[in-house]
């Protein structure tokens, strides 16, 4: 059995590259800051905010299990750690039940309702890397794994969903696909080779008018959140700069370049934090 290589399981969890983290982060933030109308409880916040490390990293590895056959063939994956070899296949599924273990056991402290949410948000975690051999909406699986903490952190602070909430998730999940999309289109050439199906291959030509479309639709559900919620301006001013930063994605990924379609999904992180910070500020005002 090969020794524990700690720099490659740290790689195999993505801990390098920490945008997927932000990009989970920001949107649990936005819930738990709009269901509670302030800072959330400590002992939430904390179990959230490591669930989302913790979760995203067990997503990273799963994915790379499901994918260690094909990631070889592809030049921006070809070096991942199982695809290398550094770490086996028994290893990184070792590794995910226990990432997945310590989530459980943290949202055990949380109402009964918020636990039986996770058991979805495990399942949406674990099919998401298989879901691209069966369908063309990959990103969509995506999307509602990476936005099922909204539900479960409007339950873990007020035992129910009220409108707003699904209605955030639903935002999320636009988003996640339009940035997501931006991210398959880097790889939409070596996919079409190896057989992997993504909104990238399935949306064509149309690619880029749809991850705008998808943009706007996010940024118009979220202004109809603020109005439904009476916010100030802050949380306007913020969804004004997202505005911005979805117009410099556009010139990014126009020509459908790698590089500028990469940078595109990159940036999305900072379209996530300035919802987050526009938000905080109409609580600190009010």
């Amino acid at each position: 059995m090969n020794k524990p290589n700690w720099n490659a399981y740290a790689r195999l969890m993505r801990l390098d590259k920490p945008v997927g983290i932000y990009l989970l982060l920001w949107p649990t933030l936005w819930a738990l800051l709009m269901a509670e109308q302030g800072i959330p409880p400590l002992h939430i916040l904390v179990i959230f905010l490591a669930g989302v490390v913790l979760m995203r990293s067990a997503g990273c590895v799963i994915n790379d299990y499901a994918d260690r056959k094909v990631d070889g063939s592809v030049k921006r994956t070809a070096q991942r750690p199982l695809a290398t070899g550094e770490v086996t296949e028994h290893q990184a599924l070792r590794l995910f039940a226990m990432l997945v273990g310590i989530s459980f056991v943290l949202v055990l402290f949380l109402n009964w309702r918020t636990i039986a949410l996770s058991v979805a948000a495990l399942f949406l975690a674990a099919s998401y890397p298989f879901m691209k051999r069966y369908t063309h909406f990959p990103q969509v699986v995506l999307g509602a794994a990476f936005g099922w903490t909204i539900p479960m952190a409007f339950m873990a602070v007020l035992n129910t969903i009220p409108a707003h909430g699904w209605w955030l998730f639903i935002a999320n999940l636009t988003w996640t696909v339009a940035y997501d999309t931006m991210y398959a289109m880097v790889d939409r050439d070596d996919d079409i080779k190896i057989g992997v199906k993504s909104t990238a291959i399935l949306f064509g030509r149309y690619d880029v008018i749809i991850v705008m479309a998808l943009q706007v639709v996010t940024l118009g559900i979220l202004a109809g959140i603020g109005q439904a919620m009476s916010v100030t301006w802050p949380y306007y001013l913020s969804l004004a700069f997202a505005a911005l930063l979805c117009a410099r994605q556009y010139q990014l990924i126009k020509h459908r370049q790698r590089e500028g379609c990469f940078t595109a999904f990159l940036e999305n992180h900072y379209m996530g934090m300035a919802v987050t910070i526009g938000f905080a500020g109409h609580l600190w005002l009010t």
